[in-house]
């Protein structure tokens, strides 16, 4: 069953890579209280990703602070190198948070993974965008195509907010 609008966030861990190597955040401490945009990628350094999707919410982050959300993350089924790594290339370090998913345990808990072992992918997340106030969904925007990134992008989330 996939996640929908009223719905609570499931219990997992993340990896995200800090200074002092990777530290684990869960759901619990990323939302409890909090008003929260999450964004999720099919692949960190994927095109789509890197060129259009993040891009947008590093340089939306202070409107969308703004509007009155606590934090901004991404999460895609990669490990926290690969998460760290992207974070740093991609100039967001410490601005947004970079969860690494690694299993895809908390993409399947939402029903938001999907099977792109055709294009040499394996599990992975659908692109979406979500706001999620102390852990339950207000808004949710799936993408039909992996491919694009427009549903899911930060302006419609600033208009959502």
């Amino acid at each position: 069953m996939t996640i929908s609008i009223g719905g609570q966030i499931p219990q997992a861990k993340f990896k995200e890579k800090t200074a002092d190597g990777p530290h684990e955040i869960t759901t619990e401490e990323l939302f409890k209280g909090k008003r929260v945009v999450l964004f999720a990628v099919p692949g960190a350094f994927t095109p789509t990703c890197s060129l259009n999707h993040l891009p947008g919410y590093l340089e939306n982050r202070d409107a969308i602070l703004a509007k009155g959300v606590d934090d901004i993350a991404v999460v895609a089924v990669n490990d926290w190198h690969v998460m760290g790594a992207w974070a740093q290339n991609s100039g967001g370090m410490g601005k947004i948070h970079f969860l690494a998913d690694w299993d895809g345990a908390f993409t399947k808990a939402l029903g938001l993974d999907v099977d792109l072992s055709a294009g040499g992918l394996g599990l992975r997340s659908k692109r979406y965008s979500m706001l999620v106030e102390d852990g339950v969904v207000k808004s949710l925007n799936v993408e039909e195509n992996p491919g694009q990134a427009t549903v899911s992008a930060a302006a419609t989330m600033l208009e959502q907010l």
